[in-house]
């Protein structure tokens, strides 16, 4: 049996997943100031209903990080910056306490500045007196060679044990050194917060005497164990849009193109399915308007969900973006998106009565008729969605997978249809498909659908190599590995791909996923020749293999 949690913003939702069905569903508000012990108890719900069957997997998808970043209570972090010699200081200013030191690595791996030791020793001496207990690293090329982001750690412990310290070439080895510096930063702010919730999720799930695996969702719609994910919390961001989005492909595996729609409590998050596969970020995703190296989908989240508040204002009605609780129909003290429709459409959820008593409040004060004002508040929101849908259709027109597609089916992108996510999605979404003249698909499991998609996806997991043949040497990441390279004269691209199987073989092997190694793919191979004077003296390859986000192999759909 599976377990798949999906701790929203507003509901938490858990199914517990065997063969073909979901055996139970659970569905919980989110305490947002104790996500485990919402969680919790949720999964004591889901292994009542699992009586004595053994647990095989138990997948989490968590806004924790989400929530530490968006609300501002990460750990005050310091950033030590090695960009070299290139652009001015003033266009890496990613926080406020940066600090600039000189040292220089090229894109080959070679020193070609030495650390400044009496400017490392006075920026650790200012580091150390602003009291601050976190800090990242970044070196620009780092992923060729890590010795200055090193060196540097090492001078911190050594003066101030206190002080965790977090390097880039940890983090990621791929190019773009602010990217990489801006993962970095939100790792070392979020890390430790991180751990603690890791801590206390594995204690409990020990307490509760289950021995099976717990894994996280990520922002790719695949999943990490837990224990991985103590080093990558940034991984774990957006994991909920990401939830939604493997739900809305778990509902009716297809190869339509789709966008899908996740209406919660409190945001409305949407994303695209062409031909069956979710399209990604290609610059990573953003996080506080800065982009990363972490793997994300294309997506977007707007201020509108069933427990947004309806307000009156100088003559105007408002939907959000702020909540003031659930709606009135479930016992809240403000009509809401949910009493509208609920009153609208004659919907009989909660207690309608209570949803037609918050309406006629609003609309005397208001001065309008019932009937006219949920009207005009439904085609408000609507159209809000409808824009948005429309809107994010130019940003999606610049991303590779989008042109590709045009590409090779020679004509311009056709929507097939909306995927309604969410408990509300039943009264929205298919107004939305009919405005935008498009099919909708609304599931009998579409309120649980996160927790579904979090059940039943795969582990995912991406292997970069780098080999220089005329210096002799290769990197890989995971892991930043550094070995010298075997009879570096002789190597071609197919010894390349080789070697980056072998490598992917063997972190499959340590995470427990061999059977998915079969079905990486290339994702980047290219290859450049070293040329001095008249004659090639050596070869660039640059490679990526990945075990892309999917579903589990006995996964084949979910039976009504």
């Amino acid at each position: 049996m599976l377990i798949g949690i999906d701790v929203g913003g507003t509901y938490t939702d858990g199914v517990l997943f065997h063969g073909n069905s979901i055996i139970a569903a659970e569905k919980r508000p989110t305490d947002e100031n104790d996500l485990k012990n919402t969680l919790l108890q949720v999964l004591d719900e889901l292994l009542k209903a699992a009586g004595k069957a053994e647990i095989k997997r138990i997948v989490l998808s968590t806004t924790l990080v989400t929530n530490i970043l968006a609300t501002g209570k990460g750990e005050r972090t310091a950033l030590i910056l090695l960009p070299g010699r290139s652009l001015p200081y003033s266009e890496y200013k990613i926080c406020p306490e940066t600090y600039f030191l000189k040292g220089s690595i090229d894109f080959r791996g070679k020193e070609t500045e030495s650390l400044d030791k009496a400017q490392l020793a006075q920026i650790i001496n200012d580091i150390q007196l602003s009291g601050v207990k976190k800090l990242a690293i970044a070196s620009k090329f780092c992923n060729r060679n890590a010795e200055h982001e090193i060196a540097v750690k090492k001078a911190v412990q050594e003066k101030c044990p206190e002080i965790s310290v977090s390097i880039s070439s940890e983090i990621s080895s791929k190019l773009n050194f602010p990217r990489r510096a801006v993962s970095t930063y939100f790792t070392a702010m979020t890390i430790d917060k991180w751990n603690e919730f890791a801590d206390e999720i594995e204690e409990a799930i020990k307490a509760r005497g289950l021995q099976t695996e717990i894994h996280i969702l990520k922002a790719d719609g695949g999943t990490m164990p837990l224990q991985i994910s103590r080093k990558r919390p940034c991984e774990t961001v957006f994991s909920g849009p990401a939830a939604s989005t493997m739900g809305g492909l778990a509902l009716d595996q297809n190869e339509k193109n789709s966008v899908v729609v996740d209406i919660g409590g409190t945001t409305s998050d949407i994303s695209l399915i062409i031909s069956g596969q979710p399209l990604y970020a290609s610059r990573g995703a953003r996080i506080e308007d800065k982009f990363t190296h972490v793997n994300a989908f294309a997506l977007r989240s707007i201020a509108l969900g069933g427990d947004s508040l309806i307000w009156h204002d100088e003559d105007i009605i408002q939907i959000g973006p702020q909540r003031q609780g659930v709606a009135a129909c479930f016992g809240g003290e403000h009509a809401t998106v949910t009493d509208v429709f609920n009153y609208h459409l004659n919907l009989g959820i909660g207690n309608s009565e209570m949803s037609t008593a918050s309406i006629e409040k609003l609309a005397g004060k208001a001065g309008m008729d019932s009937a006219d004002l949920t009207a005009n508040i439904v085609d408000m929101a609507v159209e809000r969605l409808t824009r948005t849908i429309r809107d994010m259709f130019r940003e999606w027109e610049n991303e590779p997978a989008y042109k590709v597609w045009e590409v090779i089916n020679k004509r311009k992108f056709h929507l097939d249809r909306i995927i309604g996510i969410g408990a509300a999605a039943k009264s929205i979404i298919p107004m939305v498909a009919e405005r935008m003249q498009v099919d909708c698909l609304i599931h009998e499991y579409s309120p649980v659908a996160n927790a579904l998609g979090a059940s039943v996806v795969r582990p995912t997991l991406a292997v970069d190599l780098h080999i220089d043949t005329q210096n002799n040497y290769y990197t890989v990441d995971p892991g930043g590995l550094k070995e010298e390279l075997r009879k570096a004269g002789d190597w071609q691209l197919e010894d390349a791909r080789q070697l980056a199987r072998t490598h992917l073989d063997k972190v499959c092997r340590e995470r427990g996923m061999e059977e998915y190694a079969a079905e990486s793919s290339f994702y980047m191979e290219e290859q450049f020749n070293v040329i001095r004077g008249w004659s090639r003296s050596g070869k660039i390859f640059d490679l990526g293999l990945q075990v892309s986000p999917g579903f589990i192999k006995e996964y084949k759909g979910v039976e009504i």
